[in-house]
This record gives structure tokens, sequence and C-alpha cells, in this order.
């Protein structure tokens, strides 16, 4: 007798951020570019974390960069540092990240809610986290990571 189970799995995309991987689900994603082939213009007014906004194919789109966001010690920008567009309910923003380079698939049953402390993520950020083999991945809410920036884009339209 043959039983078939179900394994529903989440295409995630996994990014670093300090030397932890953190993942969104793929479908959200836009695409991945490198950072030092944008020019950001500086908005003035805004939080530290927004760095401003870049012309991605004809589209004005703003960036923010997760280090700050996550009150994560500042680096510099290098070679191996992106931003992953991701377009939340027709919203489109740049997250900068140290890396992304990873696309894996997570099994629903390797997803477990947020531990009580989750490195120097703030838990409102933290969706879960993800145990493949012997990596830890920080699932992010992006609602809630994005949800300041959203208001202000609400607001203005």
């Amino acid at each position: 007798m043959t039983t078939e189970v179900e394994n529903k799995v989440m295409k995630t995309i996994v990014f670093q951020l300090l030397d932890k991987e953190y993942a969104i689900e793929v479908d959200v994603v836009q695409s991945i570019e490198k950072l030092l082939l944008m020019t950001i213009t500086r908005i003035p007014g805004v939080p530290s974390y927004v760095k401003g906004v870049i012309n991605l194919r004809g589209m004005v789109t703003p960036i923010v960069d997760l280090r700050n966001r996550f009150d994560l010690p500042e680096m510099e920008y290098n070679d191996n540092t992106r931003i992953i567009i991701v377009n939340l309910e027709n919203f489109d923003v740049g997250l900068i990240v140290d890396d992304a380079n990873d696309v894996i698939d997570i099994p629903a049953n390797a997803l477990e809610s947020q531990p009580e402390v989750v490195g120097s993520v703030e838990s409102e950020f933290v969706a879960g986290v993800a145990k493949i083999e012997k990596r830890l991945l920080v699932m992010l809410n992006l609602d809630n990571v994005l949800r300041p920036i959203r208001n202000v884009n609400a607001d203005e339209n």
C-alpha cells in the first residue's frame, strides 16, 4: 500500500545580512540587481534606512537598506551587494542586502514560528525560521518591514 503524502514547499530567495541568512518568498521578487551598477538618488526628509530611489527600467523605485532597517552595523557596499526588487500589492521597493545568490525550496514541515529571541532583528519583522539541513533561515515578514514606507506611498496617492 502506498500513501501519497502532500509535500508542500515554499520557493524562497535566500540572502545574507551580517553573516545571517534570511529568506523571502520568490513570488514577491521581481528581480535581483547589482547595487554598484545602480545610481541611487537621495530623497531629503526620509528615514535613514530609505537610501533614495532608483530608475529601474522606467519605474521610480524606493530603496531600503535592510541593515539600517534592522539596526545592524553599516557596511560599505561591495561587488556582492545586491538590491532585491520586491512587489507587495502593486508596490515595488528595492531591498539592499549583503549578498543574494540562493533559491531554496523550503518544505512546510521545516518552518517553525519565531523563537523568543532571533538575533538582532526585531521580532515583528520575523515570520518564522526554517531549518534546512544545517542552515537556519530567518523568514521575513515583508509587510511589517515595509509598513512605514507603504503608508507614506499610500498617503501620496
